[in-house]
């Protein structure tokens, strides 16, 4: 599995310490909570989702899009850039580097309509108000490239998925959650703290866990660096052993200590990010018990009481989300704040 873990390494700049999080431009240079940021975070990726839905545009141009809107983050703060016009310009970006050419007027078009929520066949093409999201979805984009040092590459967790769906015969149901957490991961920051093997592991054992029921090994059980009963005597048989399915994943990446605590984190987090949204059909799962880290989320409902959660079952985008049928590095310099435009609708 070596080869296999070098062609999906990233970069380590873009890998950062899950502390890091609490040293983001937005919380040290502003007001923001880190909890806040995270929903924020959410939101805008939910956002750049529908936006790249209504464009039409592949999955894999969307977590390109996602993957830099988290990285950019990390350089600028959300006090100063509104996340939904950074997701526009990572959506405007993606277009390009991954080959599905929009016009700019379109992708600010269909923004507009996301922001005002009015149909896009009621939104003029030639109306000021699309030309100032042109404007700042330039400005965007230009800090943007400059926030990702101009490098375009990214992998999914769903290219490993593929193979790992093709290693072993998964069930369609297995597939479709383990799918669906590959898109929902995205919504958190899961992709700049850990490598993609890492999350798409954390993804396949989760949806596992959950497809298995509540009576089922437990997360430490699937993630632990041997089988729970490799010390336990054994009466003589001439059976070989049968493989541990609950374990597949762990032995198809062949992960070390550091990884699995990682696969730990990454899990947690996970786990976390739904129990902030009270989704019952997977928060109740038990987190791995060797992931003692500090707690990042609050719950969605009392940071915008007003507002609907940044994931529920009306804003779902198709293939988004579980349960869903169709799912430390140094604060970067203060940044200019982009043109205040009109208000906006929380529509993400």
């Amino acid at each position: 599995m070596g080869a296999l873990a070098n062609e999906f390494s990233i970069p380590c700049q873009w890998i950062f310490p899950v502390d890091a999080l609490q040293r983001t431009p937005s919380v040290v240079t502003s007001t923001y909570t880190l909890g806040k940021e995270l929903y924020d975070r959410a939101r805008g990726v939910e956002f750049l989702f529908r936006l790249g839905s209504s464009l039409g545009l592949p999955s894999s141009a969307m977590f390109t899009a996602a993957t830099w809107f988290h990285r950019f983050f990390m350089r600028f703060s959300m006090e100063d850039y509104h996340r939904q016009d950074v997701a526009a310009a990572c959506i405007f970006l993606a277009t390009k580097t991954e080959e599905c050419g929009r016009k700019l007027r379109d992708v600010a078009r269909v923004c507009q309509s996301k922001i005002t929520g009015k149909d896009v066949s009621h939104i003029p093409a030639e109306s000021v108000e699309v030309e100032q999201q042109q404007t700042a979805i330039l400005l965007a984009e230009e800090v943007l490239l400059e926030a990702i040092c101009f490098d375009f590459v990214t992998t999914s967790p769903h290219v490993l998925l593929v193979d790992l769906f093709d290693a072993e015969q998964v069930p369609i149901q297995l597939q479709d959650y383990a799918w669906s957490l590959a898109h929902d991961s995205y919504r958190t920051p899961l992709c700049i703290l850990f490598s993609p093997r890492v999350i798409a592991a954390a993804c396949f054992v989760l949806a596992q866990r959950a497809a298995d029921g509540p009576h089922s090994p437990s997360l430490d059980a699937r993630i632990s660096a041997s089988p729970p009963s490799a010390s336990l005597p054994t009466p003589p048989s001439h059976k070989p052993g049968s493989p541990d399915a609950s374990r597949f994943a762990i032995q198809y990446f062949g992960f070390n200590d550091s990884e699995l605590q990682n696969l730990a984190d990454a899990l947690s987090i996970m786990l976390e990010f739904y129990s902030a949204q009270d989704l019952q059909s997977i928060s109740h799962i038990t987190s791995p018990a060797h992931s003692p880290r500090p707690k990042l989320y609050e719950p969605f409902s009392q940071l915008l009481p007003a507002v609907s959660a940044a994931v529920n079952s009306s804003s779902l985008t198709p293939e988004s989300s579980h349960g869903d049928t169709s799912p430390s590095q140094a604060p970067g310099p203060p940044a200019k704040p982009t043109p205040k435009k009109a208000a906006r609708l929380d529509l993400s």
